[in-house]
């Protein structure tokens, strides 16, 4: 038996899991590590925290399971987008923690970029909307807040890279600085059309080319573990994906119009749009959806910012549930939320871009419960991928007759069958949630050859349940009324 070893570096955990060549998941561990909020907007971690939960989880499915390394066919790496880390090329050591995809700091950077007229230039290179969201602003903040880093990142002893980078290069002691396309689609600094780093944008923001890690596809070899990191053995690494990229394949939506919404700390909409990008100017994204030899499609994204990350509020921060699942058996206890709880911690990401909008509940009475604001909160995250997905059939022109759905979140039957009903459509959840992981083994077991092409993988994946819409056209209708104006009053609610 052979095994791929999947490591998925998240936003609020590590994780690690191990697959043998059915695609079974043999043994699998998790670490959550701290979340830095040093002032309102601001979302850090801690890098060394990143990569000291990530090798642990690791180390612990190796061990525990009990297999030989050598049985180890490659390691596949899939990671939380955006963020951000810079780090000493001699010694390895972070130069500020982690600035973490979610962190606002950067809001007036994307403002200059704006007023400087670089909005249509950016969309039309990169497929993204100017955001604080992606890497490139955070380099810029970066450079003007340490001391003497922009001279240090233009004498080549600094190195940038989103997590996955940050992960290979401790893998292999400083051996391997590369990302994938997929990654890379997500700074702000690549050209999707060259799938390269665009030399243009990295004159205009003044970003030095030195720092910038090699791109790679997301199925190929990017090199292997240093020996001393997994007792002796050198493991190659041959998957890269993005999260949301990883789960897209994890997913199978191999073909155009397939798509994919993952509910984890945020949630992240997918349609698979083919061999273009699909760039227009309606608040989604266009991305890599994954590079494999000379194959190369594209995606269309829809990002949420706050899915899970409502539900943690409401267990660490409203103590309103002891844990995630008990959030359903709450919601089922009232026939309505009755009230409307927008989770714009962080402002609101696509369709709206609103970095400025915050959080809010409406409609409450003498009579509302925890119940109704816990049942409110699980259909927000509903609503908000109602919205993107309501403007990625527009964009696209295809209407979607399902969609499949993951992370977390999606375990949660109340939260499923309310978005199968405010869609209007099946919602295709599978047996293994794991889709991320399963995505990034899938890759890096290509790209070793252990399973011998695509469609192979079709038989290795199999459904768990499938929710049907029970609502009728009126009752959508209203929902969504309601909804878009609690929106509505959370926008632009901090001062630019």
């Amino acid at each position: 038996m052979k095994y791929i070893l999947a490591l998925d570096q998240g936003t609020t955990s590590s994780r690690a899991l191990l697959f043998d060549d059915k695609a079974q998941i043999k043994k699998t561990a998790q670490k959550e590590f701290r979340q830095i909020y040093p002032q309102e907007g601001w979302v850090e971690h801690h890098a060394w925290d990143i990569w000291n939960s990530q090798i642990s989880v690791a180390r612990e499915v190796i061990e525990e399971s009990g297999i030989d390394l050598q049985d180890i066919s490659a390691i596949g790496i899939t990671n939380q987008r955006e963020t951000t880390i810079l780090w000493d090329k001699k010694t390895g050591d972070p130069i500020y923690h982690a600035i973490v995809w979610q962190c606002r700091r950067s809001a007036s950077y994307v403002e200059e970029l704006k007023k400087r007229g670089l909005e249509d230039f950016l969309r039309e290179r990169t497929g993204l909307v100017p955001d604080a969201y992606f890497s490139a602003t955070k380099i810029l903040w970066l450079f003007d807040h340490v001391k003497g880093l922009r001279e240090r990142a233009e004498a080549g002893e600094i190195a940038f890279g989103t997590v996955d980078s940050w992960i290979m290069w401790n893998l292999s002691r400083g051996q391997i600085h590369a990302t994938d396309v997929t990654n890379a689609s997500r700074t702000m600094l690549f050209n999707l059309e060259k799938l390269d780093w665009d030399q243009e944008i990295l004159d205009l923001l003044d970003i030095p080319r030195e720092i910038l890690p090699r791109i790679e596809d997301s199925s190929g070899h990017f090199g292997f573990t240093h020996p001393e990191v997994f007792g002796g053995a050198r493991i190659p690494i041959t998957g890269v994906a993005g999260d949301q990229q990883a789960a897209l394949f994890g997913q199978l939506c191999f073909e155009e119009s397939m798509a994919k919404n993952t509910y984890g700390t945020g949630c992240f909409l997918l349609m698979n749009t083919g061999s273009r990008p699909v760039i227009k100017k309606s608040g989604l994204v266009a991305t890599v959806a994954w590079k494999i030899g000379e194959e190369v499609l594209y995606a269309l994204e829809g990002s949420i910012f706050n899915g899970g990350a409502a539900i943690q509020w409401l267990r660490d921060e409203m103590k309103l549930i002891a844990d995630a699942p008990s959030s359903e058996e709450a919601a089922l206890e009232v026939e309505d939320s009755g009230v409307v709880v927008v989770p714009a911690f962080t402002g609101l990401g696509a369709p709206y871009w609103d970095m400025y909008a915050r959080g809010g509940i409406f409609g409450i009475t003498r009579g509302t419960k925890r119940q109704h604001v816990i049942r409110a909160t699980l259909e927000a995250i509903a609503f908000q991928s109602q919205d993107v997905l309501e403007l990625m059939e527009k964009d696209s022109g295809i209407k979607l007759k399902s969609l499949f759905v993951d992370g977390g979140a999606s375990a949660n039957n109340f939260l499923m069958q309310f978005q199968a009903d405010l869609l209007d459509m099946e919602i295709i959840r599978p047996e293994n949630l794991e889709s991320t992981a399963l995505g990034a083994a899938f890759l890096a077991g290509l790209g070793v050859g252990l399973w011998k092409d695509k469609e192979e993988l079709k038989n290795l994946k199999t459904e768990d349940r499938i929710f049907l819409p029970q609502k009728d056209q009126s009752w959508r209708q209203e929902k969504i009324n309601l909804w878009r104006r609690a929106v509505e009053r959370t926008l632009q609610w901090e001062e630019e």
